[in-house]
């Protein structure tokens, strides 16, 4: 079997950007090759046409073209025409794409084609009660119509999203994103910085940044000696207009929560798995999410997690066993939390422990890449 994947991001040197939708790709496709499936990544935007080979995968970066009129249009059927090439020439039975912008609209493929649900603009700005950008859900509508099958990382954003799209729920396969527990794991799970907060995500208010200011000032009332460490790439606020997420959020802390706050932008991968270690409890207020890979990581690390209670979450905790799902918005219900979990350092190891067992059961990538491997099958009979 020979499988492809559209992307606009992937964790590699060469590779402009890598975010959640990389991370996931990345965890799949480097156990699809452990498995003897041959994989291809066709990267689009890139600063550079590059074909290479690495750790099994084959890697076709895209350079981003920029054209004189309907731009949106000509670079799709340049990616077309590319991927079509391939997917003759090398045998490819079939193509996976994100839904995220619709990258594949008007796109006719010559192998089938699936989508998988990591988060759609449509999706987003429901969940967040936000207008959409009519050209942005178009492209969605266009891309979806032409899949052949669906996958979602939770039961509730493959729902979501068919419900969004008008799409069968019975065609969408839900599929926990996988991760490999060889590069998760805590040998000291009970060194950890007291009192001390994190929060991994990108600076923007879908990531409920602005509840965990106040959460966090809450706190700071009661316990004086927290900090919080956020850690996440900065975006702009589409609210106010500022150009800086981080810029806006400064003024919704006091201000004696503000200085015990320390923002650390973008750090590397293997950096951020150090300072989640270091942490006595990791807080996770997001107002949208199909999953939340940062949640599974840190549980996978044995932390305490205080995680968001709405849908998507229902699948990744179960409430005051393995970590805690709260409404974003109710901050003294956050605080309450997480003070207890600062002053019991017994529960927090107890709720490492239970999350820990919890993603092995559930997030394990063997399991989950069988799965992707039996779908795939499945499709291809």
């Amino acid at each position: 079997m020979h499988l492809a994947f559209i992307t606009p991001e992937y964790p590699h040197p060469r590779v402009t950007h890598a975010a959640g939708i990389g991370t996931s790709i990345r965890n799949l496709v480097e156990g699809l090759v452990e498995r003897k499936v041959k994989v291809t990544l066709f990267i689009y935007q890139q600063q550079e046409d590059a074909i290479f080979n690495e750790k099994g995968i084959h890697f076709h970066l895209i350079k981003k073209r920029n054209y004189p009129y309907v731009g949106w249009y000509r670079y799709r059927k340049h990616l077309q025409g590319y991927i079509n090439k391939q997917i003759i020439s090398e045998n490819i039975d079939a193509i996976e794409a994100p839904d995220w912008t619709g990258i594949t609209a008007f796109m006719k493929l010559k192998a089938p084609l699936v989508i998988r649900f990591h988060g759609s603009d449509t999706y987003f700005c429901q969940l967040e009660d936000r207008p959409q950008k009519r050209k942005n859900r178009f492209f969605e509508k266009n891309a979806i119509s032409r899949a052949t099958a669906f996958i979602a990382p939770t039961t509730y954003a493959g729902k979501e999203s068919a419900r969004l799209f008008g799409i069968q729920p019975a065609k969408v396969r839900t599929i926990h994103y996988g991760l490999d527990l060889r590069n998760f794991r805590n040998d000291a799970p009970l060194e950890y910085v007291p009192k001390r907060l994190i929060n991994v995500g990108t600076i923007i208010r879908k990531k409920g940044v602005f509840p965990l200011a106040a959460i966090f000032s809450a706190i700071i009332d009661q316990v004086p000696e927290a900090e919080l460490i956020l850690i996440g790439s900065d975006a702009p606020d589409l609210a106010t207009g500022n150009s800086s997420t981080w810029d806006t959020l400064q003024d919704y802390f006091s201000e004696k929560a503000l200085k015990r706050v320390h923002y650390l932008g973008q750090v590397p991968y293997d950096e951020v798995k150090t300072h989640i270690k270091q942490a006595n409890v990791c807080v996770f207020p997001s107002l949208a999410e199909t999953l939340g890979m940062v949640t599974i990581e840190a549980m996978a690390l044995q932390k305490a997690v205080v995680n968001t209670n709405y849908g998507w979450a229902e699948e990744l905790i179960d409430h005051g066993i393995n970590g805690y799902k709260i409404d974003p918005f109710d901050i003294d219900a956050y605080k309450t939390t997480i003070i207890e979990l600062f002053n019991d350092p017994g529960r927090v190891q107890k709720i490492g422990e239970e999350g820990r067992r919890k993603i092995e059961s559930t997030f394990g990538l063997d399991r989950i890449v069988e799965q992707n491997i039996q779908f795939y099958k499945e499709l291809l009979q």
